[in-house]
């Protein structure tokens, strides 16, 4: 079977998944949905994994979120996360329907997740967030790292599409590949703000674009890891943190993100 396939999962396929691992139940619940390629099951898994080996608990905010897999993987590993942000500038059309097929087998998600189709610079960040990215394109990819920065927020990318005419390679292009020299200087970057990183990579079979960055604000990196997010001065981010009223909110805002997408053309 290849994992680099951008061929969709289909019920027939749920054969190939036959264990009773957890992804396996997750990738046999991608197939009961029937609309996600092969290849965007595998880089989320692989990617949220790795995530969540570092940082536990937060609001999870997937930025570029495309079909949002990537924040419901993080949510199913770590339940401790109170709510997960999904956002991108346009939301698949069938992006609720693998949303629906993965509550179906883990209610909480419609619960906690919510799509938001805007604008990814108006999305407000927290301290306590936990940011994620799967192949934000281009210079997309420094813009989350900046915004998470600037909110001091955990983050994790996964870059691709490097545009040498927009992403600085800081003239290393010479000495190593030159999207390779456009992730070390982000890592450097990111690094020089005070952040610790972390590098890793998923599978290249998957995907050769496979460079995990990630990091958290120096002096948190370094207490016991966080079980829960810190939500201004000295608050700790629940579910319960947000009134009825907002939630109400966040979650019609949801459904009618998801409405737009799947009666768009």
């Amino acid at each position: 079977m290849k994992r680099s396939s951008k061929n969709r999962l289909m019920p027939m396929h749920r054969d190939l998944f036959p264990d009773d691992t957890l992804f396996h139940r997750i990738a046999r619940t991608v197939c009961r949905a029937g609309v996600l390629p092969r290849k965007e099951l595998y880089e989320a898994w692989e990617t949220a994994r790795r995530v969540r080996r570092r940082f536990r608990g937060g609001r999870v905010v997937d930025l570029a979120c495309g079909h949002g897999l990537l924040a419901q993987i993080m949510l199913i590993l770590d339940q401790t996360s109170p709510l997960a942000l999904a956002v991108d500038t346009h939301i698949p059309k069938s992006a609720g329907t693998l949303l629906a097929a993965m509550s179906e087998t883990w209610p909480f998600l419609g619960e906690r997740l919510c799509f938001e189709s805007r604008d990814l610079g108006e999305i407000d960040l927290l301290p306590g967030d936990v940011v994620v990215s799967a192949h934000a394109c281009g210079g997309l990819t420094d813009m989350i790292l900046a915004r998470a920065v600037g909110a001091r927020a955990r983050v994790a990318v996964l870059p691709c599409c490097h545009d040498l005419e927009t992403c600085d390679t800081a003239g290393l292009g010479s000495w190593m590949a030159p999207d390779l020299a456009v992730d070390a200087v982000r890592a450097i970057r990111l690094k020089g703000a005070g952040y610790e990183i972390y590098t890793a990579a998923i599978p290249a079979v998957i995907t050769p674009k496979n460079r995990l960055l990630m990091g958290a604000p120096a002096s948190s990196a370094r207490r016991v890891r966080w079980q829960s997010a810190s939500c201004g001065r000295g608050k700790t981010m629940t579910k319960e943190s947000y009134s009825k009223s907002a939630l109400n909110a966040m979650h019609r805002a949801s459904k009618q993100a998801l409405e737009k997408a799947a009666n768009s053309n």
